[in-house]
């Protein structure tokens, strides 16, 4: 790792640290006091906004007419760590995240992830423990909220399309709400697996219509 990376890496990650406390102290503050956790719901989509640009990237959302009342599924591909603020400043609606229980460690974020009830996940979890997360994808969506999975199970380090993991479409299956697809282009490119520092770019998220899973499919 060269001096320049790491002051590189600095100047963007100093500042995303800090946001990432205002913003956390907002939605742990606030969204107690708020119905339906409305100012967590607002500190994220603020958070996600404002350190995009930050790291100076444009994220251009796609046919958001194509988002149905929920619930529903958002099922989107999974290129990099980037994503999470992507997604959370281009998507509609208060969605839950399918979101890595590591995640829910980090002070400031996995506390906001805890109060606000997004879904913790652990790839390695057995049978047993990944039933119980189909029951919480259920509850959330019985709740009236959507839930956005990656299917994928993990990033893609080359943006190919890995198999996908079918909880959260057994999910959708079961609550009987359709799925939509979302299609990330290009983060795997700004930030790549293992990297310390992002590139500046363009993201295009783009949004299918709605699929209404049936058995057999």
């Amino acid at each position: 790792m060269d001096v320049g990376t790491l002051l590189h890496a600095t100047s963007q990650w100093v500042p995303f640290a800090a946001r990432t406390a205002l913003y956390g102290t907002i939605s742990l503050t606030l969204g107690p006091l708020t119905k339906d956790h409305r100012a967590s719901l607002w500190a994220m989509r603020r958070w996600s906004q404002v350190s995009a640009r930050g790291l100076d990237i444009h994220v251009e959302p796609r046919d958001l007419h194509n988002v149905p009342p929920p619930p529903f599924v958002y099922a989107a591909n999974h290129q990099s760590l980037l994503d999470v603020l992507v997604l959370g400043g281009a998507l509609p609606h208060d969605f839950k995240w399918a979101a890595k229980r590591s995640l829910m460690k980090i002070p400031f974020l996995g506390w906001h992830l805890a109060l606000a009830g997004h879904v913790p996940v652990d790839r390695k979890s057995g049978s047993r423990a990944a039933a119980e997360v189909v029951k919480r994808f259920e509850q959330v969506l019985k709740e009236g909220k959507p839930l956005l999975i990656f299917p994928e199970g993990t990033r893609s380090e080359d943006g190919i399309v890995r198999p996908f993991k079918n909880g959260g479409f057994y999910a959708a299956l079961r609550a009987g709400v359709p799925v939509v697809p979302v299609a990330l282009e290009g983060t795997h490119k700004l930030m790549r697996k293992g990297a310390i520092d992002t590139q500046t770019g363009h993201i295009p998220v783009k949004v299918g219509k709605p699929i209404q899973p049936r058995k057999g499919m």
